[in-house]
């Protein structure tokens, strides 16, 4: 019997998810956007956010939340941070307690400061604690939905759930690891959008690699410290969700977040830069919130600071680099923990 799979969300990466979930189960992709739906049931083409990529027959799209959950075994939440929790109360009264809950998002919740699966838990608090987790690694859309080959973690603390999942999503080309640290996995993903932004501004403001390769290393640092500390497994900020994640979307011309930081090195302001792309960059929102969840942790985070101020404060992006490399001198190691 065909597993029935709800995806939450076209965008680039809800769309290249549920076309490989497509492979082995019958897709319903929910978009808000009528023309959207009307593309991909049509050509089998996103051509916002996919253009030139072929859609398989088996991916169906539809603007009903009732219609995408309704039935289905497994709930794929491609929404982005900023409008999770919107979208999944109103998709809510056709989500069964016991179906997995799958969030791809990487980010942190405004206010709450809430990672995704707790969103889900607190919006739903009668669903099985142990069916909430995450599919989440160097996973650029485009390359994935072109079908070059690429590895992703899917994190869930029960353990059959984990490997039905990973079932569900390995395809040919997409290769899937379990890993039971969702806490870890999840952070790693909304915190390395942070260090992303860092490196762009970096490389916008015509850094070398040697200067590139310190940012994306200290702020591998950065956020294993405080993922260990709000409960993530040291060894998770090293593997796919950490270091893989972490160096894709700081190196790829195709990342959002480097995108924006690239944009900001080279003098461009953020409210211009942001108005004119039509996918979000999670780290634009989610340093704020990444910058609070430190301040409660007491965990010293220098590159998100630095961010941050750039982003809301006005500084000039210039003055980031000089700023770190003049910080007070310490040992490697002693800035790991």
């Amino acid at each position: 019997m065909t597993t029935r799979v709800g995806v939450i969300g076209a965008g680039s990466w809800g769309t290249a998810v549920a076309r490989i979930v497509s492979t082995n189960a019958e897709v319903v992709l929910w978009a808000r956007n009528d023309e959207i739906v009307v593309s991909i049931n049509g050509d089998h083409r996103s051509h916002d956010y996919l253009p030139g990529i072929d859609l398989p027959a088996a991916v169906r799209a539809t603007g009903s939340l009732e219609e995408a959950c309704a039935g289905a075994e497994v709930i794929v939440m491609g929404v982005p941070s900023h409008g999770f929790r919107d979208v999944l109360v109103a998709a809510s009264p056709w989500i069964a307690d016991d179906v997995p809950i799958v969030s791809l998002a990487k980010g942190v919740e405004q206010g709450t400061l809430l990672r995704m699966t707790e969103v889900v838990a607190d919006v739903l608090p009668e669903h099985w604690q142990d069916k909430i987790g995450v599919l989440t690694g160097p996973n650029l859309a485009r390359e994935v939905a072109a079908g070059g080959p690429a590895a992703s973690v899917v994190a869930f603390s029960d353990t059959a759930t984990a490997d039905f999942l990973q079932r569900l999503f390995m395809t040919e080309t997409f290769r899937v690891y379990t890993n039971p640290d969702v806490i870890g996995c999840e952070i790693a993903g909304a915190l390395k959008n942070v260090v992303a932004l860092a490196t762009g501004i970096a490389h916008g403001l015509g850094y070398g690699d040697n200067t590139k390769a310190a940012l994306m290393t200290r702020g591998l640092a950065e956020l294993a410290r405080l993922g260990s500390k709000l409960g993530g497994d040291p060894m998770s900020f090293a593997g796919l969700a950490g270091l893989g994640d972490l160096v894709a979307t700081c190196t790829s011309e195709k990342s959002r977040n480097r995108t924006v930081g690239v944009a900001l090195g080279q003098g461009r302001a953020l409210d211009e830069i942001v108005a004119e792309m039509k996918m979000v960059a999670e780290g634009v929102k989610t340093t704020e919130a990444v910058l609070e969840l430190a301040r409660r942790a007491e965990v010293e985070m220098p590159i998100a600071e630095e961010v941050g101020a750039v982003l809301y404060e006005g500084r000039d992006p210039s003055d980031l680099v000089p700023e770190l490399m003049l910080r007070e001198a310490k040992p490697e190691l002693r800035g790991m923990r």
